[in-house]
């Protein structure tokens, strides 16, 4: 097998790997919406982060990553690299082996650039590339899952209201996302985010043109559900689909139904407005949050990622 630069001259036979390895996927997760295209991965060709897999002169996978960003996953000190859905690919036979020789030379790179956080999204069914990347010392972080936007089977609670939050109550939300925030910190969790100002969260979510939609008990919130167009996924820029970006619920309010119904009334509004897919993502180390969300979902990512001992780069070598 061969090992070579990812360049522009790649890009259409890569498209036709990640477009054939997506639709693999859509085998087992009939929600994902069929497609013709992925996003452009000419920025990859550029970057020089990248490699393709070649044998007897045809290529057979390759595996790109973004530009190397600071405090990776917004809880950490150091710098990563990501590689997101479409920006890697391979074919079906010898996979594991094409994406351990590939992940060998992407990963000098990555290095070379000061990232020694690596994550890389894969499809959830496509076990035997996982395999090979937890062969390589790297665990399952984050998962993005699906639904169509079609209703909760479940009891009514009695006691709260459900409403969308005007731009003008988007403040009321704030005690929630700090609590949120601090869920965050909690084991088996241990992600230290610094959370946004007031003033700051209100001008993001105006900014990013979110959507607040809460649970009320005697008028006060005790959950929330944030609702925004961006995602990490390409399928998030189908105009059937809608995002959940940010959920909690208050403690004492959970095992009553609260969320299913949260939930429920947010698939009722977005279905009148012609949305018919609904999609989430959360880290896997999050129980709470795996523990409801793969109940009502269906996972079609899982992003793995390894953080290297920060001292290799001290190593002449690089």
């Amino acid at each position: 097998m061969q090992i070579l630069d990812f360049k522009e001259k790649h890009i259409e036979v890569a498209t036709e790997l990640a477009l054939a390895n997506y639709d693999e996927e859509r085998r087992f997760v009939k929600e994902l919406p069929q497609i013709s295209d992925i996003p452009d991965l000419k920025g990859f060709s550029a970057n020089g982060l990248g490699v393709a897999a070649f044998e007897n002169e045809k290529m057979v996978g390759f595996l790109c990553g973004c530009d190397p960003f600071d405090n990776a996953f917004r809880a950490t000190d150091v710098r990563g690299v990501f590689s997101p859905m479409g920006a890697n690919a391979a074919v079906f036979e010898d996979r594991t082996k094409i994406y351990a020789a590939m992940y060998q030379e992407a990963a000098k790179k990555w290095i070379k650039a000061g990232a020694v956080s690596h994550a890389v999204c894969l499809y959830a069914h496509d076990e035997e590339s996982q395999k090979q990347f937890f062969h390589y010392g790297f665990g399952l972080r984050c998962l993005d899952a699906i639904r169509p936007m079609e209703w909760i089977d479940c009891e009514p609670c009695a006691g709260y209201e459900f409403v969308e939050l005007s731009k003008a109550e988007y403040h009321t939300v704030y005690p929630l996302h700090l609590a949120l925030y601090r869920h965050y910190c909690e084991s088996p969790f241990f992600m230290n985010r610094k959370p946004e100002t007031l003033e700051e969260f209100v001008a993001i979510s105006l900014q990013d043109k979110e959507r607040y939609f809460a649970a009320k008990q005697s008028g006060e919130l005790c959950a929330f559900l944030k609702i925004s167009v961006p995602g990490e996924t390409f399928i998030t820029t189908d105009r059937s689909y809608q995002h959940i970006n940010g959920a909690y619920c208050l403690p004492e309010h959970r095992g009553r139904g609260v969320y299913q119904n949260l939930l429920n009334f947010v698939i009722g509004v977005l279905k009148r407005e012609g949305y018919t897919r609904l999609g989430v993502d959360f880290e896997s180390f999050n129980p709470t949050a795996r523990g409801f969300w793969l109940k009502y979902f269906t996972a079609y990512t899982h992003s793995v990622t390894r953080r290297i001992d920060e001292r290799i780069m001290q190593s002449s070598v690089w």
